[in-house]
C-alpha cells in the first residue's frame, strides 16, 4: 500500500492557447506523477461534461478555475490517504462523489486529471513505465497510426467538409519505419500542395487545410504523395477517413458539397468512395442519433471496412453495448475524457475487445505535451492511434513516446496487414 500524500491542480494551456488543467499527484514515498487534460472542439452530445467557468471577463468564458477548485478542495479531501494502487477505487470515489452521470458538478476535466496523475504516480513508485504498469507483461504491441494530414470541418476553417483525411502505414514491421513513411509522406504533401497553389497552413491536429473543390480530391493528393515517396497505396499505405457526421447533419439531412444528402444517399456515397480509393477506415460516418442509418451502413461496408464510432458511442461503456446488440458499427474511438477515468475508459475498452471491435486510442484537437495515450495504446494492445500529423509538438510528443516504448518492446508492430 502506497497512500496519496497530496493532489492539485492549476491552470495551464493547450495547443489551442485555451485553459485547461495540470493535475498533480504526490505520494508517501515522494513519488510525483502529473497529467494534463485534452479538450475536444468536436464533440458529441453525450460525452461527459468538459467544465468551463462561463465567465467572458476571463479566456473568453474558457477559464477552468471552478474545475480547479473541485480538485484542489472537493476531490483531494476524498481521496487522500487512499492507496495509489486502487485505481478502481480512486475512480469511483470520485464518481461517487460527482453524483450525476456525465461529471456535470465535478467536471470530467477535474476527475480525468486526477485519475491520470494517479496512474503515473502509481508507476513511478513501482519504478515503471506507465504502459508497463496499465498494462502489465501483457501490453506490448506498438499502434499503427491514423495520421491526420489533410483538416477540414471544425478542424480548420476551410471548404474541405470533412473533418479529417488519415494515412495509415499497415506495411512495416517497425514503428519507426511506419513514422518515416508518414513523415516524408506529409512533407512530399507539402511540397504538392504548395506547386498547386494551396495553402500549407495547418489545422489544429497538425494535417494541412487548403480550400479544395470537394472531399475526393483531397484523397487524389494524398494518393499523388504517397507515389511520390516511394511507397505503395492500398498494400503500404491505406486511407483513412473522419466525417465528423454530426456536424454536418440538419434538418434530417447531411450538407456537403453544396447537396442535401438523406442517410441513405450519403451511404451510397460511401460506398462509391470505398469502390474507387483504397480507403479502410471511416469515422462517424453518420450522425450520431442516425442509428437506423448506422445499421444500413454496417450491413453494406461492415464486411469490407472499419466503421468507427466517435460521437457515436463518446467511450461510453452502456452505450457502446447498445451498440453491439444493434450491431452498428464495427470499431470504436477511446478518448478517455469522454467518459471521465481512467478506469471507466479501461472498462470500454475491455468490453469492445469481447466483442472483436477495433479500439482506436484518440488525442482531442486540444492537446498538450502530455503523452499518456501513447502509454495507453501499448498498455491496452489497442492497435490503433489517432493523435494527428507528424507537425506540431502536442502531436509529435506522442510519436516520440511511442518510439520510446518501440525501443523497449523490440518495435513489435502488432497491426501489420
Amino acid at each position: 500500500m502506497m497512500k496519496i500524500k497530496d493532489i492539485y491542480a492549476f491552470e495551464v494551456l493547450d495547443s489551442r492557447g485555451n485553459p485547461t488543467l495540470k493535475t498533480t499527484t504526490i505520494l508517501e514515498d515522494g513519488s510525483v506523477g502529473s497529467a494534463i487534460v485534452p479538450s475536444g472542439a468536436s464533440t458529441g452530445k453525450k460525452e461527459a461534461l468538459e467544465l468551463r467557468d462561463g465567465d467572458k471577463q476571463k479566456f473568453n468564458g474558457k477559464g477552468v478555475l471552478k474545475a480547479i477548485s473541485n480538485v484542489n478542495e472537493t476531490i483531494a479531501k476524498a481521496i487522500v490517504g487512499l492507496d495509489v494502487f486502487d485505481q478502481n477505487l480512486i475512480d469511483q470515489t470520485m464518481l461517487d462523489l460527482d453524483g450525476t452521470k456525465n461529471y456535470s458538478n465535478l467536471g470530467a476535466n477535474a476527475t480525468l486529471g486526477v485519475s491520470m496523475a494517479v496512474a503515473r504516480a502509481a508507476a513511478k513508485s513501482l519504478n515503471l513505465p506507465l504502459f508497463r504498469y496499465l498494462g502489465g507483461i501483457n501490453g506490448s504491441i506498438l499502434p499503427v497510426p491514423m495520421f491526420n494530414i489533410i483538416n477540414g470541418g471544425a478542424h480548420a476553417n476551410n471548404s474541405v467538409d470533412f473533418q479529417e483525411f488519415m494515412i495509415m502505414p499497415f506495411g512495416f514491421d517497425k514503428f519507426s519505419d511506419a513514422l518515416r513513411a508518414a513523415a516524408e509522406i506529409y512533407q512530399n504533401l507539402k511540397t504538392l500542395l504548395d506547386k498547386n497553389g494551396h495553402s500549407t497552413a495547418v489545422g489544429d491536429e497538425g494535417g494541412f487545410a487548403p480550400n479544395l473543390k470537394n472531399n475526393a480530391e483531397p484523397i487524389d493528393l494524398i494518393l499523388k504523395a504517397i507515389e511520390k515517396s516511394g511507397y505503395k497505396a492500398g498494400s503500404e499505405i491505406k486511407i483513412a477517413l473522419d466525417v465528423a457526421a454530426s456536424e454536418l447533419y440538419k434538418d434530417g439531412f447531411y450538407h456537403l458539397e453544396d447537396k442535401k444528402f438523406s442517410s441513405d444517399e450519403l451511404i451510397d456515397y460511401y460506398v462509391n468512395l470505398c469502390e474507387k480509393y483504397p480507403i479502410f477506415s471511416i469515422e462517424d460516418a453518420l450522425d450520431e442519433d442516425d442509428w437506423a442509418g448506422w445499421e444500413k451502413l454496417t450491413k453494406k461496408l461492415g464486411d469490407k471496412i472499419q466503421l468507427v464510432g466517435d460521437d457515436l458511442f463518446v467511450t461510453n461503456e452502456k452505450i457502446l453495448l447498445d451498440g453491439i446488440n444493434k450491431g452498428v458499427a464495427n470499431a470504436i474511438l477511446i478518448k478517455p475524457n469522454q467518459i471521465g477515468t481512467i478506469t471507466q475508459t479501461l472498462k470500454t475498452i475491455r468490453l469492445a475487445k469481447r466483442n472483436g471491435y477495433q479500439t482506436i486510442i484518440s488525442h482531442r484537437s486540444g492537446e498538450s505535451e502530455d503523452s499518456f495515450i501513447a502509454d495507453l495504446a501499448v498498455a491496452v494492445n489497442a492497435g490503433q492511434i489517432k493523435t494527428g500529423a507528424t507537425s506540431r509538438s502536442e502531436r509529435n510528443a506522442k510519436y516520440n513516446r511511442l518510439l520510446e516504448i518501440a525501443r523497449l518492446n523490440d518495435e513489435f508492430l502488432g497491426n501489420k496487414i
